[in-house]
């Protein structure tokens, strides 16, 4: 009977050694594919604030939450199940639809450009009056799960593009974890960021000098903050977009844009010694937003000029 017990419990602690390993592995996994969706990440912080602007400061945080809840829903619920079937059973479409977010991406980092350079703005935008406040705040938060949901099937896809994990629980896992933690860490960003004039305001009614000088200036740099973040948003769609374009289009067997583009940044990184590493990497960056830059362009063409289409209620409330 000891014998039984001490052979039950050696089981049980290589069962608990594997499992530990397994979790050692998808944190591991988890966390070195999670960093390669950070372009998308960075463009997920930056446009979400816009959703905000301009309404009552009271909704700010309550529409940040119905947000949150419902990037957590797309994440989760929507696009986890649909990642796990298609790696495990026709893993050689995640690169179409890699291709189809950074053509996406190259889109609407596209159309932003175009209208900051005088175009025609595409739905409605904070000009326009607002005439129902809370149908507004509906539609912008409908508008903002939408974009968000299209933002996170670029992450899962390309997280799950990079996960070496076998066992389909194991990158259920991985992917579940990424999930989590870019929610957390992107909304809990923009909280913080559309909060900070209200935290300026109420330092700069302290008694201290220094709190009130510390408040006026953040009340002055959140709006500074705020065209800051919107610019990093474009730059990172096109950055990201353009990316996933030309390493797509190079596993399709199409390597001109990939060869082209690396060319460039291994003749800057051979030529310009100790930030060689720096300045090649902002070279391919660079080329891979001028192809989304210019792909996103005749997709902006196409459909606003050739179909006569635009955004749909809710979707361009952020232009």
């Amino acid at each position: 009977m000891p014998g039984g017990l001490v052979a039950l419990l050696d089981d049980v602690a290589v069962i608990a050694k594997a499992t530990a390993a397994s979790v050692d592995d998808i944190t591991v996994a988890a966390s070195r594919a999670g960093a390669k969706t950070a372009g998308v990440v960075i463009d997920d912080a930056a446009v979400t604030p816009s959703y905000v602007t301009g309404l009552s400061p009271a909704r700010e945080l309550p529409i940040i939450w119905n947000i949150t809840k419902g990037s957590f829903k797309n994440k989760l619920l929507i696009l986890l199940p649909g990642a796990i079937l298609l790696s495990e059973f026709l893993p050689q479409a995640i690169i179409f639809f890699l291709m189809m977010g950074g053509l996406y991406l190259s889109y609407e980092g596209a159309e932003k450009v175009l209208e900051k350079l005088g175009g025609e703005k595409h739905g409605k935008t904070l000009e326009d009056p607002i005439r129902d406040p809370a149908e507004f705040e509906k539609q912008r938060v409908a508008g903002a799960i939408r974009t968000d949901l299209i933002l996170s099937a670029e992450i899962m896809a390309i997280v799950l593009s990079e996960l070496d994990l076998d066992i389909w629980w194991q990158r259920g896992l991985a992917l579940a974890l990424v999930a989590i933690v870019v929610t957390i860490v992107v909304y809990g960003t923009v909280a913080i960021i559309v909060k900070l004039d209200d935290i300026g305001l109420h330092l700069a009614e302290k008694r201290s000098q220094f709190a009130q000088r510390f408040g006026r200036g953040l009340v002055a740099f959140v709006p500074k903050l705020l065209i800051a973040l919107s610019f990093i948003g474009t730059i990172a769609m096109l950055w990201v977009g353009g990316g996933i374009l030309v390493h797509g289009t190079h596993e399709l067997g199409l390597h001109g844009l990939y060869d082209a583009a690396h060319g460039l940044e291994y003749a800057v990184k051979s030529t310009t010694g100790a930030l060689g590493g720096v300045l090649g990497w902002a070279t391919y960056a660079a080329a891979s937003a001028l192809v989304a830059l210019v792909v996103g362009a005749v997709i902006v063409f196409v459909l606003h000029k050739v179909f006569k289409m635009g955004h749909g209620p809710g979707e361009a409330e952020a232009h």
